[in-house]
């Protein structure tokens, strides 16, 4: 089972990691963190390792520690403090290596402490911190949203296909997003605070029945403005100025 799987890999690090004397902690994070009920056969592992100071680069550079518990099939640096890395077996993963100082600017939240050493007293280090990618403000999100879609079509009219489409299928859905919370009750199923469109069809099942309309890809950039724009009025009093050239500009584009 995947879960088994995945749980015993952090746990099989952690007593690799606990004979070397340079390391205080290891904690998991994401569906490793503190949320393994939502472990499934697509997760993965996330997780951050605590050295002491001196010690962060030959952790980053060497990954003798990580074959030592499993051999890797694949890894590349994706960052300045770590890698992310195929094991052998098909468990794939993310980690990063600090010092503690370097834990005060990291991003993230939800760690569970898989093996520390036991001088090492610090569990605030598991809170974490991220800022929020909620916002209050959805006159700003519509007004975003209305005028991505009027400069998306007139790409779309130009030949500037794939400009259209990140202005009419990305930049607003992510702006609705960020103001969903507001706008339809929240399925509380592991909102990620790294991503809102994360389990979304859970979270939001009314915004996800409709979405498939508002993305119909490449091709299609006019049809997903008019679903785009169907829904915000559906939600939001639109400038009837607005809605009339964005509906006359996309009936340009179709012909």
């Amino acid at each position: 089972m995947k879960k088994t799987l995945l749980l015993q890999r952090l746990d099989e690090i952690g007593k690799v990691l606990e004979n070397r004397g340079d390391v205080l902690a290891l904690f998991g994070l994401g569906s490793v963190g503190i949320e393994t009920d939502r472990i499934d056969e697509y997760s993965d592992l996330d997780f951050f390792v605590l050295v002491t100071p001196g010690n962060k680069q030959r952790y980053i550079d060497h990954l003798d520690w990580l074959e030592e518990t499993h051999p890797l099939a694949y890894h590349f640096k994706n960052s300045e403090l770590g890698h992310k890395i195929l094991f052998e077996d098909g468990i794939y993963g993310e980690f990063a290596i600090f010092e503690e100082l370097d834990l005060e600017s990291a991003l993230y939240t939800g760690g569970r402490m898989i093996w520390k050493q036991p001088s090492y007293t610090n569990e605030d280090i598991l809170t974490g911190y991220i800022p929020s990618l909620k916002s209050s403000s959805i006159d700003h999100v519509i007004g975003e949203a209305l005028t991505n879609i009027y400069v998306g079509l007139g790409r779309f009219a130009r030949g500037e296909k794939l400009s259209a489409l990140r202005f009419i299928e990305s930049y607003p859905i992510d702006g609705l997003l960020s103001v969903m919370h507001l706008l339809e009750p929240e399925v509380a199923y592991y909102p990620d605070v790294f991503g809102n469109e994360r389990r979304v069809e859970k979270r939001f099942p009314k915004f996800s029945s409709v979405l498939s309309g508002m993305l119909q890809g490449y091709d299609k950039v006019p049809e997903s403005a008019i679903h785009l724009l169907n829904y915000l009025e559906e939600i939001y009093p639109i400038h009837p100025r607005m809605s009339s050239e964005i509906r006359a500009l996309a009936e340009h584009c179709r012909k």
